[in-house]
C-alpha cells in the first residue's frame, strides 16, 4: 500500500449526529495514520443501526483501507459485526477466549452479565481479534481479499479505541504500508493574514511539484501547511523561513503561548500581566501551558478604574485626564504590574471590547497593549480589532503574547 491509496473512515453513532458527543475520532485517526504514511481521503458519519450498510458497501468498493468505529457493543443498534459479515460473506463464530476476557472484565467491575454482553464475543471468520484492554467489545481486522480492502473495526469510546489502535492496529498498518517518505510541516504564524502569506511564498512554493501547500486561518493566527516527500518539504520550509521570518511562531504547529513559556524558561525570566479588556484571558492562555508555573508570577484583572488605581498604582488623575483606554494608562498598568510582582516582564491590555462603550475618538475595537521590562523602556502598541467580545479578547491576547515573543526572540 502506498500513501496515495484511498483511506476511508466510517464513524457510527447517533450521538455523534445528535450533537451530544463530539466526534474526536477523525482528528485522532488522521494524525495517527499520517504518521504511518497514510492520509484520510473520506469520512462519513452515520447513525446507529442499518444506515451503515450502504456506507460500508460504498467505502469498501472505492478505498484500499476502511476503518469503522462504533457499533460493536451489546445493544440492538450495534450491528457493525453483522453488517460486515454479510457484506464480506463471512460467518460469525463464538470465540471462547474473547468471551473469557469479556466475562472477567464484567465480573471484576461487579456488573450484571447478560446475553447481550455475550454478543460481543462473536467474531468474523478469518478476522484478527484486537484485544480491548479498557472495555468489553474487541476490535477486528480483516485482511484484504481480491473483493474487499483491508478493514478495521473499533469500538466507539475513545478510551477504548485509542489504546487499541496504538497497541494492536499500528503494527498491522505499518506492515501493510511499508516505508513511506510522506512528511508534513505546519508553520504557525501570527501578525499576518493568509492572503499576505500566499503573496509572499505562494509563487515560490508552486515551483516545487512534490509539495502540497495549505493555509488555515484561525483567530489571531494562520497555519501554513506543507505536505510531501521529505526533501520537498525541506525545500519548501527553507522558502517559508526566508520569506516569513519574524511572523513564524513555530514550525511544528505549537501555539504562541507555548513558545512564550519556552522562551521565558530558557532565559530564566518571568512574566506578570495586568488585564482590563481581556478579562483574564491572557493569564488563562499562559497558565494553560505545562511548566508555566516556573515563569508566570501573577495576573491582575483590573476591570474597573478603581482596581487599576488600587492594585496597579495607576494615577487616578491620569485616568481622569486621558481615559482608561489610552497609551499612558496601558504603560502605567504594565509598569505597575512589573514593579509589584518583581517579574522581568509585564503585559497590559486596556481597550473597548463592545458592542457598547465606544466613542468617535475610541471606537469599539480600540485597544492598547503595554509591555514593561526590567531592562528597558515600556513599549505600547495601539490596535483596532472591531469584532464580537470573545474574538476581540482572543485577538488581543495573541497580539500581546506576540509582542512579548518578539522581544524575547530578537533581543539579547
Amino acid at each position: 500500500m502506498s500513501a496515495s491509496w484511498p483511506v476511508e473512515i466510517v464513524n457510527t453513532g447517533t450521538e455523534l449526529l445528535f450533537g451530544s458527543v463530539v466526534n474526536t475520532h477523525l482528528a485522532y485517526l488522521g494524525q495517527q495514520l499520517f504518521s504511518l504514511g497514510l492520509r484520510i481521503d473520506r469520512q462519513t458519519t452515520v447513525p446507529d443501526g442499518l444506515a451503515i450498510v450502504d456506507v460500508v458497501r460504498e467505502a469498501t468498493s472505492r478505498s484500499q483501507l476502511v476503518i469503522i468505529t462504533g457499533g460493536l457493543g451489546p445493544t440492538s443498534d450495534d450491528v457493525t459485526r453483522e453488517v460486515v459479515a454479510e457484506l464480506t460473506g463471512r460467518t460469525l463464530r463464538f470465540d471462547e477466549s474473547v468471551f473469557a476476557k469479556i466475562e472477567a472484565h464484567v465480573l471484576k467491575r461487579g456488573f450484571h452479565f447478560s446475553d447481550a454482553i455475550k454478543r460481543q464475543a462473536y467474531v468474523l471468520e478469518g478476522a484478527t481479534v484486537l484485544p480491548n484492554d479498557f472495555g468489553t467489545a474487541p476490535g477486528l481486522y480483516l485482511p484484504a481479499t481480491p473483493a474487499f480492502p483491508d478493514l478495521f473495526m473499533f469500538p466507539g469510546p475513545p478510551r477504548e479505541l485509542r489504546p487499541m489502535f496504538q497497541t494492536y492496529a499500528t503494527p498491522i498498518i505499518r506492515k501493510i504500508v511499508g516505508h513511506s517518505d510522506l512528511r508534513a510541516m505546519v508553520f504557525r504564524t501570527t501578525g499576518i493574514g493568509e492572503s499576505a502569506i500566499q503573496e509572499l511564498v505562494g509563487a515560490d512554493l508552486a515551483t516545487i511539484p512534490a509539495v502540497e501547500v495549505g493555509y488555515c486561518a484561525q483567530v489571531g493566527a494562520v497555519d501554513l501547511r506543507l505536505i510531501g516527500t521529505g526533501s520537498a518539504v525541506e525545500q519548501g520550509a527553507t522558502i517559508v523561513r526566508d520569506k516569513l521570518d519574524s511572523y513564524i511562531v513555530s514550525a511544528d504547529g505549537r501555539a504562541l503561548e507555548e513558545i512564550v513559556v519556552e522562551l521565558l524558561t530558557k532565559r530564566n525570566e518571568t512574566l506578570a500581566v495586568a488585564e482590563s479588556c481581556t478579562g483574564g484571558y491572557l493569564a488563562s492562555c499562559v497558565t494553560n501551558v505545562s511548566g508555566s508555573s516556573a515563569v508566570f508570577l501573577e495576573g491582575n484583572v483590573t476591570y474597573s478604574n478603581e482596581a487599576k488605581i488600587r492594585a496597579l498604582g495607576v494615577p487616578g488623575l491620569l485616568i481622569e485626564r486621558l481615559g482608561a483606554v489610552s497609551e499612558e494608562v496601558a504603560a502605567a498598568m504594565a509598569e505597575g504590574a512589573r514593579a509589584r510582582s518583581g517579574a522581568t516582564y509585564a503585559l497590559s491590555t486596556t481597550g473597548v471590547a463592545g458592542p457598547a462603550g465606544g466613542t468617535e475618538e475610541k471606537p469599539v475595537g480600540t485597544v492598547f497593549i503595554g509591555l514593561a521590562s526590567a531592562m528597558g523602556s515600556t513599549e505600547v502598541q495601539k490596535h483596532f480589532y472591531p469584532s464580537d467580545r470573545l474574538t476581540f479578547k482572543q485577538v488581543v491576547t495573541q497580539r500581546a503574547l506576540d509582542l512579548l515573543r518578539r522581544r524575547l526572540s530578537f533581543s539579547p
